[in-house]
């Protein structure tokens, strides 16, 4: 017997990328349901890198600074003319002066997923394990397809842990279905969904481990060229480290069957020994291996990241890299948010369909342009150092160069979305220093009713709504009239704040935030009219603290005119939008019916 359900969102694979979906849709209160064919959560090993953008992006701030542990700097060795590694340099880590976390955590992933575990639980979501797809079926239906209340796949599921006369498949029906299966995706093979690129001959060995050292820098990520090949070391939580090993061909068997590396055969203490080599002249000791593994770098990109907008791939299922640069976990957990909200909006009916081709666009595009620098990273890692007897070798440059000039991407700071519905440029002057298409910059403002300082980022939590920066300018009392008289035009049920959601509920869509260009000392909140002020908190102050160390020039930091009205519009994942005058409202509007139905043609 099988067992039949319905889901508005199954998703498969429960690593980052997985769970961060799922937990973004528990938020937002969409059904969904996580599958895993692994019999147990993970314990050890695997990513354990988070980049300064995924650390401000979701919330979960708090709980990964106190489990993780934090990464300032960088050191660099290189080999002397005896042959041994010194220090070369040392230094802080290249992140943009706008990155509101100027370090890297590192945790390992069963901690991460550990965090995003128990934020699903909270929504009343669980993960279902093990259970693992056997079989996907598309409708190729347009009217079914076309149709938000349909569950046009069809997927079958196999219960991993069913004994004796316990129902073992069950067929669930689902309006999509997300592939968040990892760089082996089931998924994306069962659906046909090419994998373009290549792997390259370079072989890497990973342990982690308590070390017992006298080598210096351990607790820093260090970048290690030896005579005797490259070595990168991750400081991790609980004294333990990373350490990825550069392997040559002799380092590493090979099954004469298959022409592939055969795991089954390698050790960690084959690995240690060799790293030990490159620490020399340094001892470097341990009592035991959390974890190890070897792999071969495939640099490798999805040919499309859905089949007719109603199953998608994310993470490693639709992109593959080299992990030296913290980037598989981040990129995975990002393109997952970015799916999630787009997800939620059209669920609810509050968005076309045609919201979700911006996935690919955005998501395809930023992998495309990760494996550009990881091409270039790994080249540096594979190279020969610079030495007497190979003078034109690689040495520290080569990296601090490659780091600067991709810095923005590695961190996720810098990544900016191209022109689309989603991403409108026309008015980009209004505030010359917000890149739309990128993510909105920190910013202290103070708050009006209380004046406590506040970091706009804290503003904006990744719940599915647009946010709506009014900066009002000056309050002058032409100002004053100026701004009641745009709240009037808000107000009228063909603006776009009001035709887009339902009975007049603005906030279930939009959240509005007012920032004044004015002193504590003399602002009234209430001169705001209503609309522009939901509630107390959400009216902010372009000034300083009291202490009179934080926040001020918000304005000018923005490149906004404090005498005029500007509007910018920071889109549910925390990146502009648009910004527009407040004479441009057709403009506004027209951003919004690209993509939004007026609440007149609601599904449901």
């Amino acid at each position: 017997m099988s067992l039949e359900s319905c889901v508005d969102v199954l998703i498969i694979g429960a690593g980052p990328a997985g769970l961060m979906c799922a937990n973004a849709l528990a938020m937002a209160g969409i059904d969904v349901r996580i599958i895993e064919r692994r019999p147990t959560k993970l314990t050890v090993g695997q990513a354990d890198g988070i980049q300064s953008r995924t650390i401000e992006s979701y919330g979960l701030a708090g709980r990964l600074i106190r489990e993780g542990n934090q990464v300032y700097m960088s050191a660099f060795y290189g080999p002397n003319e005896r042959g041994e590694i010194e220090c070369t340099r040392r230094e802080r880590l290249v992140t943009p002066p706008t990155a509101c976390f100027p370090f890297i955590i590192t945790l390992h992933q069963g901690a991460i997923e550990s965090i995003l575990l128990d934020s699903m639980s909270r929504h009343g979501v669980k993960m279902d394990q093990p259970v693992a797809p056997s079989a996907i079926e598309v409708s190729e239906d347009t009217e079914e397809l076309a149709n938000m209340s349909s569950y046009p796949v069809k997927v079958t599921l196999e219960r991993l842990d069913a004994v004796g006369d316990a129902t073992k498949t069950e067929s669930v029906r689902a309006k999509f279905v997300i592939g968040a299966d990892g760089a082996h995706s089931w998924v994306r093979k069962a659906l046909n969904i090419a994998m373009e690129g290549e792997h390259t001959d370079a072989i890497w060995g990973v342990i982690d481990m308590i070390p017992d050292t006298d080598f210096p820098d351990i607790r820093k990520l260090t970048k290690i060229q030896s005579t005797n090949g490259t070595c990168m070391i991750i400081p991790r939580e609980d004294e333990k480290v990373r350490l990825y090993i550069q392997l040559s061909e002799a380092d590493v068997p090979f099954d004469p069957s298959t022409g592939r590396v055969d795991k089954s055969r390698m050790r960690p203490e084959k690995l240690f020994e060799v790293v030990r080599k490159m620490f020399r002249p340094f001892e470097l000791r341990t009592s035991g291996f959390e974890w190890w593994t070897i792999y071969i770098v495939g640099q490798r990109i999805a040919s499309s990241y859905s089949v007719r907008e109603r199953v998608f791939i994310a993470g490693d299922a639709c992109h593959t890299h080299s992990p030296k640069a913290g980037q598989g976990m981040n990129a995975s957990m990002n393109d997952s948010h970015n799916l999630a909200w787009k997800l939620a909006q059209v669920l609810r009916g509050w968005a076309s369909p045609s919201l979700l081709k911006t996935y690919e666009l955005e998501r395809r595009q930023f992998a495309q342009d990760l494996i550009t620098f990881d091409k270039e990273y790994s080249v540096l890692f594979s190279g020969k150092p610079r030495t007497g007897d190979n003078p034109n070798g690689l040495s520290h440059e080569n990296f601090v160069r490659v780091s600067e000039k991709f810095g923005s991407l590695i961190t996720g700071i810098g990544v900016q979305y191209a022109p689309s519905s989603l991403v409108n440029v026309k008015h980009q002057g209004c505030a010359s220093n917000l890149v739309i298409g990128q993510r909105m910059l920190p910013q202290i403002f103070v708050r009006a009713a209380d004046a406590l300082p506040i970091e706009i980022q804290d503003m904006l939590p990744a719940d599915v709504r647009f946010k709506i920066l009014i900066f009002t300018g000056i309050l002058t009392d032409t100002q004053i009239s100026n701004v009641n008289s745009l709240a009037m035009q808000l107000g009228k049920p063909s603006s776009f704040l009001q035709k887009y959601t339902k009975h007049g509920n603005v906030w279930s869509l939009f959240d509005i935030i007012t920032i004044v260009a004015g002193r504590k000392e003399e602002a009234n909140f209430l001169d705001v009219p209503p609309l522009f002020r939901q509630h107390w908190s959400k009216v902010l102050l372009d000034d300083v603290d009291v202490t009179q160390r934080r926040g001020g020039c918000g304005y000018e930091t923005f490149g906004i005119d404090p005498t005029a009205i500007t509007f910018v519009v920071v889109r549910p994942d925390g990146y502009v939008g648009m910004v527009a005058p407040s004479p441009a409202l057709d403009d506004v509007d027209s951003y919004f019916s690209s993509f939004l139905i007026p609440r007149g043609l609601f599904s449901s």
